[in-house]
């Protein structure tokens, strides 16, 4: 289940798979889904959970690390292969993830920016820009 997470994050994960989002879905107030990617190294499924926010029917995330010099793994497993699964609370399915940029890139970061301000001070602290991802149902 992506046992190099942190436990408050294996613990997330493992509460939203047993009750299908019903407790883990809202996370500290703000909206959370679980994302699969296709490790770009050892071609392992790694779940994780992560902040979204929504904009014409398509799921908006961040690649944020908190801030960190480095893209989040995920974020690279994404870019080496968009297929992607995602559960939103009890809605299960596949995606294709797409790095934004320029205007639209901007007009999602402010809307992720509304739904967790911390983005604002994440992007503050490091010089990469964070890459705004939108999930599309397939």
């Amino acid at each position: 289940m992506g046992s190099t997470l942190p436990d408050w994050a294996q613990e997330h994960m493992r509460n939203y798979l047993a009750t299908d989002g019903a407790d883990g879905h809202i996370w500290r107030g703000v909206p959370t889904l679980l994302l699969t990617t296709i490790g770009n190294r050892t071609g392992v499924e790694r779940m994780l959970p992560l902040i979204y926010g929504e904009e014409s029917g398509d799921y908006i995330i961040i690649a944020s690390k908190g801030g960190f010099p480095e893209h989040p793994a995920w974020y690279n497993n994404l870019v080496a292969q968009p297929q992607v699964k995602v559960q939103v609370a009890a809605d299960k399915f596949t995606a294709t993830a797409t790095t934004v940029a320029n205007e639209r890139r901007q007009t999602l970061w402010d809307i992720m920016a509304e739904v967790w301000p911390p983005y604002i001070e994440y992007q503050e602290k490091t010089n990469r820009l964070i890459p705004v991802v939108v999930l599309t149902r397939n």
